[in-house]
């Protein structure tokens, strides 16, 4: 326990001290007065006479003590950490196998997501394609996070691993490749969470298993989402019509890797509700709790005894 103001102790011990000193010479001088008057076989102790002032006394230092702001430190149970949001924009993300399209739907549910995150829950963008790249650092300004979000276009490639590793660079604060040395320290980041938004369709880049391994050595699950169905939709690039469909097999292993999950969407509400099953870390955090409110609460209730005692027993409070 630790007080704000911690020289109030002193005052509470010197006060509550002369009060002390204060009663038993009140009751010194009365028990002599008594005794001078010929009344000396009245002079004695017992409850009614000292309980009610033995409350008030009492309620003097508990006073005292509040006033010094006691605080103590809880531990507090709460969602915390980063949440780094990526999102696949390549082309066959545009299919409309999902309304209003792959991409579309998976912006709206991500939107509502980090909407429905405490602030304690910094959230991050990334896009990927061939390449990587990270649109919004993560932040509490959950705002900025959906603004990221709405930004996001279609185009390109898809390389999960290429995600991954942008995510744990962002996460762990430094370079992370596949090719690093054999027992490079990442560090461990288990408030650390990656939601990746795919329909799975891998098409190159660093090798996805390796990546996601190294996620799971750094403590960061990784929460799979599926974009899009089995039977799949057509695209077009570059003039040419293109079949693309849902790869799960793949965004299952990956979270599978890390401890994390893959989640199933067919459609653009199925996909809404799968983001609100997504886990996110419990962890406890220190806080601190000030205890002034009891200990004015006990003051206030040792006076209220000592006082109604004191009338009901002396017919006056003092």
């Amino acid at each position: 326990m630790s007080f704000l103001y911690p020289l109030l102790l002193v005052v509470a011990v010197v006060v509550t001290g002369a009060a002390i000193y204060a009663y038993l010479m009140v009751q010194r001088r009365r028990a002599a007065a008594l005794a001078a008057a010929g009344f000396g076989t009245m002079v004695g102790g017992g409850v009614r006479r000292h309980l009610p002032y033995a409350l008030l006394l009492a309620a003097l230092p508990i006073m005292l003590v509040g006033l010094a702001r006691p605080q103590a430190e809880v531990s507090v149970p709460r969602v915390s950490g980063t949440v780094l949001l990526a999102f696949d924009i390549s082309n066959s993300m545009s299919a409309t196998d999902v309304a209003p399209s792959r991409l579309g739907a998976a912006q709206a549910a991500a939107a509502g997501f980090v909407e429905e995150q405490p602030d304690t829950v910094d959230v991050g963008v990334l896009v990927f394609g061939d390449q990587a790249l990270l649109t919004q650092e993560p932040t509490d300004d959950h705002a900025a996070a959906v603004a990221a979000i709405q930004r996001v276009k279609a185009s390109g490639g898809t390389s999960l691993g290429q995600a991954i590793l942008v995510g744990l660079s962002t996460i762990t604060g430094k370079p992370v490749s596949v090719d690093a040395p054999a027992g490079t320290d990442l560090g461990y980041w288990p408030s650390a969470t990656i939601v990746v938004f795919s329909d799975g369709e891998e098409t190159g880049g660093p090798d996805v298993q390796a990546a996601a391994e190294l996620a799971a050595a750094a403590g960061v699950h990784i929460q799979t989402v599926g974009v899009g169905t089995a039977q799949g939709g057509t695209v077009e690039v570059d003039g040419f019509q293109l079949g693309t469909a849902l790869d799960e097999s793949l965004l299952t292993s990956i979270a599978q890797v890390t401890g994390g999950t893959y989640h199933a969407a067919g459609d653009a509400a199925a996909l809404a509700d799968t983001t609100r099953s997504i886990d996110l870390r419990l962890t406890t955090q220190k806080e601190p709790l000030e205890l002034t409110a009891p200990f004015a609460a006990a003051a206030l209730l040792l006076l209220t005894l000592g006082g109604l005692l004191s009338t009901r027993w002396h017919g006056r409070i003092v």
